[in-house]
């Protein structure tokens, strides 16, 4: 015992020095690593957008920093600029956007810089991974997604969600003498669980009629907004520090990721149990494929964040919309009643491809408000774009589908108009090139969800539409985006709900 308590004193001033000589380095690599970053990103530029972005003035004109790229975009006569502080090179023209997601897809992929940020959350799923494991997840995805059955099983949890308390929510706001109701909190519900069903086979019940707070949704809704606020910060090193310290923002997102593992292990092992060959959902489907636990959470996630966000997105801005466009309204209705039986409350898969004017409306909103406003690649090696910029190894090269959506050069004078007429000939819809129109990305990273998500929005939209009466508390109020992975409107869509009589 006298020896043991010897030995110990003995490596004491050991352990100090050796613990001093780690914390120095750290500090010494932190201050390093700053240095370098503020170096590469020039923040002595005195070009007017690059003073404009770090001094805050494009606050004066623009309430959306989407808005004011455009603006930047919509100025430069190859619709693209580069943002020096941020190395970020951003474009709005076509031909760049289908040389970065097509010609030269193999030197344009996610990037390292973007895995880390979403690291924590996704994992190795399949929107945070390049090279095998994305073209193994890809072509698994592709099968499963594709099928007739796996369709038609989406469109009947949506179906059910409806039904059973989409509809009954919105009938009960109605009969209220304060009838406001925020739309955009009832779609996130909606859509959670619609996707925690598709996905896990789980029902979190978030839309039920005394609008619950589920813990599962608050913990994925917290870990992402957090993840993409990582993306914000001056540099990666400030979030990093955070992290290892545990600490702040980075201790919030830690315990929020904690719960939502916690979920989807219990998920797994339940099906790992009780057998998952009879089963629909996306972790039953993968589970005779993988092995792999965490790898089969990391993919179901984001799923699950791919899903959620973006259709209750698209749906939010699609009302916002509409409220102010009763004439597009009203041919939904019209549309609808020339497809469907008269007393038939739910639209069926197949007259959902009959209804071309509605398919043009959701085209046509999410032109105007993309649930996804932009989305960057980093190139592998120096390359020069179709429009003449030159790209440096290692910039981050942004496409943006926002600011393309705006485009007069693009769209032409009326693109500012909701005009879902553009997308008709001779009454039909005839879609655009994807590379001008990239809202589900395109070429090989095009979404394979998005059949899917379209059947969903258009079955939410028109049973909302033929029964009831939506129209935006403060209509002259243009929407204002919170940061975050997709499109979410900062205060939420308060609506005033009205039911038909006719």
């Amino acid at each position: 015992m006298e020896l043991f308590d010897y030995s110990a004193l003995w490596l004491q001033p050991f352990r100090n020095t050796l613990s001093f000589m780690f914390f120095t380095f750290t500090i010494l690599f932190f201050l390093f690593s700053l240095l370098i970053f503020v170096l590469r990103l020039k923040p002595w530029c005195q070009c007017d957008a690059c003073r404009s972005y770090l001094t805050f003035s494009w606050l004066k004109d623009f309430n959306n920093l989407c808005d004011w790229y455009t603006h930047l975009l919509e100025k430069s006569p190859t619709g693209t600029i580069h943002l020096h502080v941020l190395g970020n090179t951003i474009t709005s023209n076509p031909g760049n956007v289908e040389y970065i997601l097509k010609t030269r897809f193999d030197n344009y992929p996610k990037g390292k810089p973007f895995s880390v940020i979403l690291g924590d959350l996704l994992g190795r799923g399949i929107f945070n991974v390049d090279g095998d494991s994305w073209e193994f997840q890809r072509k698994m995805a592709c099968f499963e997604l594709g099928s007739f059955n796996i369709k038609m099983y989406a469109l009947e949890l949506v179906t059910a969600e409806i039904r059973s308390r989409l509809i009954p929510l919105l009938s009960s706001a109605a009969n209220k003498d304060n009838n406001i109701l925020d739309l955009q909190d009832v779609f996130r519900r909606f859509s959670f669980d619609s996707i925690c069903k598709f996905s896990f086979g789980l029902d979190p019940e978030c839309l039920m009629l005394n609008l619950p707070v589920s813990k599962f949704a608050t913990a994925f809704d917290l870990a992402s907004k957090l993840s993409a606020e990582r993306a914000l910060a001056p540099s990666p090193i400030v979030w990093k520090i955070k992290r290892l310290l545990n600490i702040g923002s980075e201790k919030q997102l830690k315990g929020a990721i904690n719960l939502v593992n916690e979920l989807a292990e219990t998920m797994i092992h339940q099906r790992q149990q009780m057998g998952f060959s009879k089963k629909n959902d996306l972790l039953s489907r993968f589970m005779a494929s993988i092995d792999d636990d965490k790898y089969l959470r990391d993919i179901v996630v984001s799923f699950l964040l791919a899903g959620r966000d973006t259709v209750a997105s698209g749906l939010t801005s699609f009302f916002w919309l509409l409220s102010q466009h009763p004439k597009v309204e009203s041919a939904i209705r019209n549309e609808s009643d020339k497809i469907m039986k008269p007393n038939q409350d739910l639209v069926s898969f197949e007259q959902v491809r009959e209804l071309h004017y509605l398919n043009a409306a959701v085209y046509e909103s999410m032109r105007l408000f993309p649930p996804v406003q932009f989305d960057s690649k980093f190139a592998q090696e120096d390359d020069i774009l179709p429009d003449g910029t030159f790209v440096r190894k290692g910039t981050r090269v942004t496409y943006h589908p926002y600011a393309m959506g705006r485009m007069e050069r693009i769209w032409g004078p009326d693109c500012l108009e909701f005009k879902p007429e553009r997308w008709l000939r001779n009454g039909r819809f005839v879609p655009e090139n994807p590379f001008k129109y990239p809202v589900f990305q395109a070429g090989h990273r095009v979404c394979l969800g998005k059949d899917i998500a379209l059947v969903e929005m258009k079955s939410v939209a028109l049973a909302v539409v033929r029964k009831f009466n939506i129209r935006v508390s403060d209509p002259n109020q243009a929407p204002q985006f919170a940061p975050g992975l997709t499109a979410t409107v900062r205060g939420g869509l308060p609506v005033m709900v009205q039911e038909r009589g006719d």
